[in-house]
């Protein structure tokens, strides 16, 4: 790989035989799609680029929404070298190679952006390996990413570089787009004759999910199915056959995985069935693992629901076990089951905060003995010690409740569990009155 002989994509010679949507990659800003909080006059990508600003940036976005057609445009624009660096295909060794090129360029007075796709996906040594030359300004370094920057981007790189969040275009913007790569006839489809319906462009536009890559891989792919049928015109069926399936941003250890499943709980919490059963669908059509999805569920029986529905613990788990034993798709009912139900259950975070509440006293107070009452006496001396002194059996008393502390002396009479009045957590809250008005009968 040499930096002398990297030229940007814009100015790159025509190649017939590449797929549709390297073809009609934007060569200018003005061609560029989207992005108009970053690139609309005065705003700051824009402010940047026209103003030659060399800090290097990273560039966060879900796929195809520009990221590297805006590092070849910025390139082309500045007038400098382009090297384009895959995180999946290269290593240190690789790394270290570009930054020598890089210095012997700047020997000569050529300024370099490097462009690394998908650079999350390098470790930390070789994200390392770019700090030096990126401080000394040898390099400008452009990263793409999918993933949230904050988590998968060294800090010391991050902060030497401005972090653009770039968003999925709409499905106007995409029919836009469809329809200048129908109307182009240098690096469009123009000169096949085909046209297209409204309601083709919008199916393609639809399933895409606002990926420009996607949308135009689609509409060639429904192109070449017409030509080859003899037909001219694209047509809604035609397109829905040509992408098959749509397109689900999702990546099952990313940022949509923690976002979706986010939804999904929060939509159950907010007694919302039909969000929960969106959510829920998002994740198992995109191939999200079932079993994981069972676990968060169950997880949401006893962090939302707890005693208010106490059955629905039970429910979960039984379409955990469903779902292992049936697999998808049939499993997935179970699991839509699961979730309806604790969306419309009653709700109750009462144990769940009552336990937070135990275990943040665990770890700020001391570790008391247990109560001398409370402790067993197996042997003869731990009778003379007074182990077990005093125990009351609750069930040779009246009422089956003892006025007796059960709590470390330290936290004698905290109250950690406060039933609501939600569901059966409210016949609970009667028990828990029962047994004060009983120990405080025994008192006197």
């Amino acid at each position: 790989m040499s930096l002398f002989d990297s030229t940007p994509a814009p100015t790159a010679a025509l190649n017939r035989q590449s797929p549709l949507a390297e073809r009609m990659r934007p060569a200018s800003l003005d061609q560029y799609m989207g992005q108009q909080h970053l690139l609309a006059p005065g705003k700051p990508l824009r402010l940047a680029i026209e103003g030659d600003d060399a800090t290097s940036m990273i560039f966060w976005g879900p796929p195809g929404t520009g990221k590297t057609t805006l590092a070849k445009i910025i390139a082309h624009v500045t007038q400098a070298s382009f090297i384009e660096f895959s995180a999946v295909l290269s290593g240190i060794k690789e790394i270290k190679q570009v930054m020598i090129d890089a210095e012997k360029a700047a020997g000569f007075g050529s300024r370099t952006i490097l462009f690394v796709d998908e650079i999350h996906r390098f470790n930390k040594a070789q994200q390392d390996a770019f700090l030096p030359y990126v401080e000394r300004g040898t390099i400008r370094l452009i990263g793409a990413t999918t993933e949230n920057p904050s988590f998968e981007i060294n800090a010391a790189l991050l902060s030497r570089c401005r972090v653009y969040t770039l968003v999925a275009l709409t499905e106007e913007q995409i029919v836009s787009l469809l329809q200048r790569a129908l109307n182009d006839p240098e690096r469009g489809l123009a000169q096949s004759g085909i046209t297209a319906t409204d309601e083709a462009l919008a199916t393609i536009a639809s399933y895409s999910s606002g990926d420009a890559r996607n949308a135009l891989n689609a509409l060639e792919v429904a192109a070449k199915l017409a030509q080859g049928r003899g037909e001219t015109i694209l047509t809604k069926p035609l397109a829905a056959e040509a992408m098959q399936r749509r397109v689900l941003l999702y990546d099952k250890k990313g940022e949509q995985h923690y976002d979706i499943i986010s939804a999904l709980h929060k939509s159950v919490r907010n007694s919302d069935p039909d969000a929960a059963l969106y959510w829920l669908a998002r994740m198992l059509e995109a191939g999200e693992d079932p079993m994981y999805v069972a676990r968060r569920i169950v997880r949401m029986a006893v962090e939302d629901i707890g005693l208010a529905a106490p059955e629905a613990l039970n429910l979960c788990l039984s379409a955990r076990d469903a779902m292992h034993f049936l697999g998808q798709p049939e499993g997935g009912l179970a699991l839509a089951q699961a979730v309806v139900y604790l969306a419309l259950a009653p709700k109750s975070n009462a144990v769940y905060t009552a336990y937070a509440a135990v275990r943040a006293d665990v770890e700020a107070t001391a570790a008391e003995p247990v109560p001398l009452h409370l402790r067993n006496a197996p042997t003869k001396l731990m009778k003379s010690l007074d182990y077990g002194k005093d125990y009351q059996y609750a069930h040779d008393l009246e009422g089956r409740v003892a006025d007796m502390q059960c709590l470390p002396t330290g936290l004698a009479h905290k109250r950690y569990y406060h039933p609501t009045g939600e569901g059966r957590e409210k016949l609970l809250a009667q028990r828990m009155e029962e047994i004060a008005r009983v120990k405080s009968q025994k008192k006197t």
